[in-house]
């Protein structure tokens, strides 16, 4: 059998491309293994560990796509903000945390540190440009009369 090293999809010997994905590589069993991709009909027993956190979904998706563009497994999740969040954080919004596996946790960890002090550099960046423009639509807007 082959399998499509994008996907996973099994096919029969004579298949050249996979269906779902032109352009990918088939490769047999051993060239799954080698790859460090599971074969359709193993289990994933990865663990995956949390490594950050995000106010919003945007942000919780560029923090994918730059995992992801690491070649790092990354999925993130929305974790709802009930009745116990709200007393133990106090914060009454959802949530996502970013997890990947066991062994990508350090590189994961470091690259999203890099992510969000750069953010956060931004947002100060952001603000102040927002707050000239407000004062500059002050000082040359015309007061409307009723």
């Amino acid at each position: 059998m082959k399998y499509c090293v994008s996907c996973g999809s099994e096919y029969q010997e004579h298949v050249k491309e996979c269906a779902d994905c032109p352009g990918s590589e088939l490769v047999d069993a051993e060239g799954m293994r080698q790859r460090g991709l599971p074969l359709p009909h193993e289990r994933d027993t990865r663990e995956f560990i949390r490594v950050g956190s995000a106010e919003d979904p945007l942000t919780a998706e560029d923090f994918v796509r730059l995992l992801e563009s690491e070649k790092i497994p990354v999925f993130s999740r929305p974790r709802r903000a009930g009745t116990v969040d709200v007393l133990t954080t106090g914060n009454p919004h959802p949530w996502w945390e970013i997890l990947v596996p066991e062994e990508h946790v350090q590189r994961a960890t470091a690259l999203l540190e890099q992510e969000q002090a750069q953010l956060e550099e931004t947002a100060g960046e952001a603000a102040q440009a927002a707050e000239e423009e407000e004062r500059e639509g002050e000082q040359t807007g015309t007061p409307t009369s009723s």
